[in-house]
């Protein structure tokens, strides 16, 4: 089939899904395309790069930037804060109870001041505020958590079978090659394969988790036809990912829907206290067994892999050996910057990276141990946040406990946690809706229903 054709079929095909999609609710709010765009981007390329077709990096690309990106971005956010100004978020509620996420954002702002790149840190730290204002767009929607399932099913309607178009019949953007060994890498409409990867791990996740929570309805026709495209989509996410070889991804989509199920299990039904405890405690215990025993590097090399994680010891141990500022860093997203970026590029032989693979290291150099633990006290806050939210209605609240344990297992050998979409997905399960907003949420719910139920009342008496 000619690439042509099979761009035309994709797009007709995509569209079709959109307009037919049996999930699809028409009272979803237009509004929710602001972060189906954004996650879109941040999930495979930047306008620019869709444009000009080029994923390589320099340098100067990390401290320029480019034109057309920011316009995007900016008109993004702008599109954002123009909808949050019309719904009735209470700022103050909201500051009031997303206190550690504040800190950490204050902090990281006050940064700006002694990076060697201010202007740029700023624009950054605006860039990213500007990410978390798209997903309260999210949030505040009359109905959240079916605000989160319908953006994420957009996201991935669009990019899987996009990144088996490109990767298919445009190998130019879908592939790549390795620097070391030549071999062939696929990313898809991703930039790399390990972002090929956390793509895949996103719609997994999604598409498992909508399953097991429609399961009990499976009966129903609507709800046959929805569980049919998940399992469309299933088989799409498990070839991509399957390709991609991202054992990091492989082995968190294991984990998140370890969770899905153990909540949905008769044991964990029971007690749910234990679960919210046991959570945690895995990440403990693996942290024990891998910085006590080396756990990561025995498994690797008894399955045959590299034990150094595809090099990724000795990248923590370069890094660490260029002696930041180990309290406060070198400034919010700073570190991959200037003269440090290029003596790495240089010096390190570990080729032209610009993360540290490891979110908790990558925090430290850019805000030194103090940013450290501003985020382990927002990724404890976020999780006390969710086990309160945790009920037996309540299936938002899963997902959200989920993708926290991935988030924290994910950025111990990749770098998540300064924004991104694995980030920004868990955000929607992290940030805490006002809730004096709730509450007008659910007057207005009952209201509706209030009044469908005089209209059916008069067309009955009729």
């Amino acid at each position: 089939m000619p690439p042509s054709v099979a761009l035309m079929l994709w797009l007709v095909l995509t569209v079709g899904l959109f307009w037919m999609d049996p999930a699809r609710d028409r009272r979803t709010s237009l509004c929710l395309w602001v972060p189906v765009l954004t996650l879109f981007f941040a999930g495979s390329r930047n306008p620019s790069q869709w444009l000009n077709g080029q994923v390589g990096v320099s340098a100067q690309s990390f401290e320029e930037g480019n034109p057309l990106d920011q316009i995007v971005s900016s008109a993004l956010i702008l599109l954002a804060v123009g909808i949050l100004m019309s719904r009735s978020l209470k700022w103050g509620s909201f500051i009031a109870r997303n206190r550690a996420l504040l800190a950490f954002l204050s902090f990281a702002l006050v940064s700006v001041f002694w990076s060697d790149f201010p202007m740029i840190a700023l624009k950054r730290w605006i860039r990213d505020l500007g990410s978390y204002l798209v997903i309260l767009v999210v949030l505040s929607d009359p109905r959240p958590a079916e605000a989160v399932r319908v953006v994420l099913r957009r996201v991935s309607y669009l990019l899987v079978p996009l990144s088996i178009l490109v990767i298919k019949y445009y190998a130019e953007l879908g592939r790549a090659y390795s620097a070391w060994t030549g071999a062939v890498e696929y990313t898809g409409a991703s930039t790399s394969k390990n972002m090929l990867g956390l793509l895949c791990l996103i719609s997994g996740l999604l598409f498992f988790w909508d399953t097991v929570v429609r399961w009990p309805e499976r009966k129903q026709k609507r709800t046959k036809r929805i569980m049919l495209i998940n399992a469309a989509f299933a088989c799409m996410t498990l070839w991509l990912m399957n390709l991609a070889h991202s054992t990091t991804s492989d082995v968190c989509l294991f984990l998140g829907c370890l969770v899905i199920s153990a909540v949905h299990s008769k044991t964990f039904r029971r007690n749910p206290g234990s679960l919210k405890v046991l959570i945690p405690a895995l990440f403990c215990l693996y942290l024990i067994l891998d910085f006590g025993f080396d756990m990561n590097g025995s498994m690797a090399g008894a399955v045959g892999k590299d034990p150094t994680l595809t090099d990724r010891t000795k990248i923590w141990a370069f890094l660490l050996g260029m002696h930041t500022n180990p309290a406060i860093g070198t400034g919010y997203q700073s570190f991959w910057l200037g003269s440090r970026l290029d003596y790495f590029w240089q010096n390190s032989g570990l080729g032209h990276l610009n993360e540290a693979h490891n979110g908790y290291l990558q925090v430290y150099l850019d805000l030194g141990l103090i940013g450290v633990l501003l985020v382990i006290g927002f990724l404890v806050a976020a999780y006390r946040s969710m086990c309160n939210r945790l009920a037996p209605s309540s299936s938002f609240a899963e997902f959200g406990m989920a993708m926290w344990l991935v988030l924290v297992f994910y950025n111990m050998s990749e770098a998540a946690l300064e924004g991104g979409l694995l980030y920004m997905v868990f955000m929607m399960g992290a940030i805490v809706v006002p809730e004096r907003a709730k509450t007008r949420v659910q007057r207005l719910a009952a209201f509706g229903a209030a009044g469908e139920v005089t209209r059916n009342s008069i067309e009955t008496a009729s």
